[in-house]
């Protein structure tokens, strides 16, 4: 069968100057209209990193250190760096390989005193299924976990395939473990490292969990938890540990992979990893869960899997470790939407 080609030429071949305006007209309305669906709020920036070709290995996670600028990018390989650090411009300062074996997540977690790195490591060697603290050079601080054991256990702790941490400010610590392993865990320690509370059953019934992989903390007390493999978002009170209620709606498609808020506290930005999108959710007030609502959405290319990302308290911008691309993306915020993190 033939192809039919749209032409805005006649048969004698001159222009046909009224259907190319309408045309014109047509493609700038459905523009318009296209773009008026959703809010766009972020941008990419193509400058960061000044230097990708520090990227030799597959990028699992990104961990922003807004205050010191810093932005940690950990990596899978052989015989490479593990662990990259550049400033939030772009400019590389410097890698290390110290006792990491495979990464899976992390977080920045410094103060005035300190500044330091948290690793999930889900290796099989003699650091695998542990959570590591690092200084900002490499140098191990703190194992949590039964090195190179995995397990069930809470005396001592063991993890099986931790998946990701979040560091409050206090110092107490939240755990989602495991990424596909023998738990499927929200645990809560004290910044001494005492059990606090925990959720750890596998189940599709609230609080229980299928994967959970991501967890962050907003304004308001409430721990927000990507339970992937059930396709939803979990809520928590972050004192007591009591279920607050759950998103599932806006996930039907893909469960999400990763979870962070703006530094206003307006939008939870969602990564889904094979869909290889960003989802931009209206943050609920406090008081009321509600059903999750999208805002805006990125688009990424195809295969580009979006596995974990961090967003900068300092200007908003959100960094993206894409295990597909094997690199790391920089998305900036929209002055208009965005006026406080740019004061």
């Amino acid at each position: 069968m033939g192809k039919t080609f749209f032409s805005f030429f006649n048969v004698e071949g001159k222009l046909n100057l009224n259907l190319l305006i309408s045309f014109k007209v047509f493609r700038e309305f459905v523009f318009q209209i296209s773009w008026r669906t959703e809010e766009i709020l972020y941008r990419l920036d193509v400058s960061w990193p000044k230097n990708s070709e520090y990227f030799t290995g597959t990028t699992f996670c990104v961990a922003v250190d807004s205050l010191n600028g810093l932005v940690y990018v950990a990596q899978r390989g052989d015989n490479i760096q593990k662990v990259l650090v550049f400033t939030e411009d772009g400019y590389f300062l410097r890698s290390w390989n110290y006792t990491v074996d495979t990464p899976h997540g992390m977080f920045a977690a410094s103060t005035q005193h300190e500044q330091s790195v948290w690793i999930t490591d889900v290796g099989s060697g003699f650091y695998g299924h542990t959570i590591k603290k690092y200084n900002s050079f490499g140098d191990l601080v703190q194992v949590l976990g039964t090195p190179g054991k995995k397990g069930t256990g809470l005396n001592p702790l063991q993890f099986d395939n931790p998946a990701e941490l979040y560091v409050e400010d206090t110092g107490d610590i939240y755990i989602v473990d495991g990424d596909g392993g023998l738990n499927n865990r929200l645990i809560k320690l004290s910044q001494d490292f005492r059990m606090l509370w925990l959720h750890g059953e596998n189940g599709t019934e609230p609080a229980k969990f299928n994967i959970p992989h991501s967890v962050t903390l907003d304004s308001a007390g409430r721990v927000w938890v990507a339970d992937r493999g059930n396709k939803r978002i979990q809520v928590f009170d972050k004192d007591s540990g009591e279920w607050l209620g759950e998103w599932n709606n806006c996930f039907t498609e893909e469960g999400p992979s990763s979870v962070r808020f703006t530094p206003d506290g307006n939008y939870l930005i969602v990564a889904q990893l094979n869909l290889s999108r960003l989802l931009f959710v209206a943050a609920p007030p406090v008081g009321s869960i509600g059903n999750c609502t999208v805002i805006s959405s990125i688009q990424l290319a195809d295969q580009v899997s979006p596995h974990f990302l961090d967003v900068s308290g300092n200007s908003g911008a959100i960094y993206v470790a894409e295990i597909g691309a094997k690199q790391v993306q920089k998305y900036v915020p929209l002055n208009s939407y965005f006026p406080s993190s740019h004061s």
